[in-house]
């Protein structure tokens, strides 16, 4: 029986359904974990296929061409270290996400995810079986349990390892970034270690997956939930933790240990991620926009660059009738300040045709906001036309709050591939630009202060008629972000918010503005998910719905 082991965590970026660049991904682990004379290699969740593949895994040649990579890698472990390998896995007529381990060439254990999640983004329930309580696998005369993800977060597996004479835990993730989630990771495995007494492995997946952004973060704990292995967060990371048994008790003797991230620069480097890997697993080698002088392009441009370098990133000004002469300044500045691509192309003459040709129909009539989303379709349509011709992907600039309150045009600004701005309050806009302007993340791939002060500072405004402010339709951000908070992120009631001093009619007003704009977000790109509660996986409402929360305030 052996006393000490050297363990690889691999915590890598897959590509969903690409199996040869994801195989080549662990194979090249496993060569480093071989030369680093480790014992074993544990990939993330999933890994083989990417995480969450979804319907995909419904398909039979998926699953079986996952099988056969597998069994080939299987193969290596005769001359190097035991694997932990995720991938769906069919037995007995059901569909299992399933935790092989690998050792002596061949596969010796097969443990199948006790807890499906189907909750917020989760929808495991639909495609997996569930497995029995999995029982400890046996390594070099050592137990090892495999918890997968979920397992660990609920109550009975561990427990059930521990029961079974495991003595330390290894578990492959594909944990999903959100704001609280280091903290929730932390307390809530923390205490399954501590209480059990087993020695945690935890190796999670990193990368963009659509809406979704996996932050890595990977980690290893003594037995008493202290953390003693820390890898990097949001990059590709691998380490050997070294652990030693000692009166009978498995300790970690050496580890890196990276900080990890949180708060506004973990936000940025999550939408960072989300985007640029939505670009380039798609296929696409630049991304264009259109840049207005108002601080949401000006953020998704600064973005775009950071994620993606400046050679990549197109930004295409079009003033209208109403564009101020300070708005085409600081298009201009900010575009200079990022070196990206940057076109001037007014939209008038378009939008004069356009009147002309509707104007036997629009006699009789004001203008109204008719007139003002016709302008915004002209860029979009402006923007689709270089989009098709020259292969950029068209990325939008909308904010969370004027997706909740229907405050965007269809067709018009949001039009595009993706959003990165999706799931970030306007208020965490202004929050994101003055973090950005003071910091400036060497692995990332922008400049330095990138946004004009005149772009956070002006009032914002569609500029769509004449003076235009986005308060003329909306109240001031900082009180609409506290009654959507209320109403998307904790789903309070109506009297809940407007206890915190919120008018009544207003906040009845911002309900109805959620649920009718509705129909607006179900044609809407998606964004990476960085809050608790995105539009799309996490909220799923209907666009036919009558009902409206009454505030039992008397």
């Amino acid at each position: 029986m052996i006393d000490t082991l050297r363990i690889a965590s691999a915590q890598l970026n897959p590509i969903v359904g690409d199996l040869d660049g994801n195989l080549t991904k662990a194979t090249t682990a496993f060569r480093r974990a071989r030369s680093d004379a480790a014992d074993i290699l544990v990939l993330p969740e999933q890994f083989i296929i990417g995480y969450p593949a979804e319907d995909l895994v419904l398909k039979t040649a998926v699953v079986e061409d996952c099988r056969k990579c597998a069994e080939h890698f299987a193969k290596l472990t005769g001359d190097g270290p035991a694997v932990v390998f995720n991938l769906p896995w069919r037995e007995g007529g059901l569909l299992y996400n399933t935790a092989l381990f690998m050792q002596d060439g061949q596969i010796t254990d097969v443990r199948y995810k006790y807890h499906l999640p189907n909750y917020g983004v989760f929808d495991e329930a639909r495609v997996f079986a569930r497995g029995p309580l999995p029982e400890p696998v046996d390594y070099r005369g050592v137990k090892i349990g495999l918890p997968i993800c979920e397992d660990l977060w609920q109550p009975d597996v561990a427990g059930h390892l521990a029961d079974g004479g495991a003595e330390l835990l290894i578990s492959p993730n594909g944990s999903p970034w959100r704001r609280t989630v280091l903290s929730e990771r932390v307390t809530t495995i923390g205490a399954k270690v501590h209480n059990e007494g087993l020695p945690l492995i935890y190796v999670n997946q990193v990368g963009g997956q659509d809406e979704l952004v996996f932050d890595g973060s990977s980690f290893a704990m003594n037995r008493d939930g202290d953390i003693v292995q820390s890898l990097r967060s949001f990059v590709e990371d691998y380490d050997v933790s070294r652990w030693h048994k000692q009166s009978a008790v498995w300790q970690c003797t050496g580890a890196a240990c990276y900080d990890p991230l949180g708060g506004l620069e973990a936000d940025w480097r999550a939408i960072c991620l989300g985007l640029g890997d939505y670009v380039r697993k798609n296929g696409f080698k630049q991304v264009i926009l259109g840049l207005s002088g108002g601080i949401d392009s000006a953020m998704v441009a600064t973005i775009a660059a950071d994620a993606l370098g400046a050679e990549a990133v197109w930004c295409v000004m079009m003033p209208s009738l109403y564009t101020s002469g300070d708005s085409l300044g600081d298009a201009g500045d900010i575009a200079g300040r990022l070196g990206v691509r940057y076109d001037v192309i007014p939209v008038e003459p378009a939008f004069d045709a356009f009147m002309k040709m509707l104007k036997p129909h629009f006699e009789g009539t004001e203008p109204d906001m008719t007139e003002e989303n016709i302008q915004s379709r002209i860029r979009a349509l402006s923007l689709m036309a270089l989009s098709n011709k020259f292969g950029p992907m068209l990325i939008t600039t909308g904010n969370k709050s004027e997706m909740a309150t229907g405050y965007t045009t269809l067709y018009g600004d949001m039009c595009g591939g993706y959003n990165p701005l999706q799931d970030v309050y306007k208020t965490e806009v202004f929050e994101l630009a003055h973090w950005r302007n003071a910091h400036n993340p060497e692995d990332l791939l922008g400049v330095d202060n990138p946004i004009p002060d005149n772009i956070i500072t002006k009032p914002p405004s569609a500029e769509l008629r004449d003076n235009q402010k986005d308060s003329d339709s909306l109240p001031e951000y900082d009180r609409l972000d506290d009654i959507l908070l209320g109403l998307i992120e904790r789903e309070e009631p109506l009297e809940t918010i407007i206890a915190r001093g919120h008018d009544e009619a207003l906040v009845r007003r911002i309900q109805h503005l959620l649920y009718i704009a509705e129909y607006k977000r179900r044609q809407a790109p998606p964004g990476a998910k960085i809050g608790t509660r995105n539009f799309g996986r996490d909220r799923r409402y209907p666009v036919t719905n009558r009902y409206r929360d009454a505030a039992r305030t008397r």
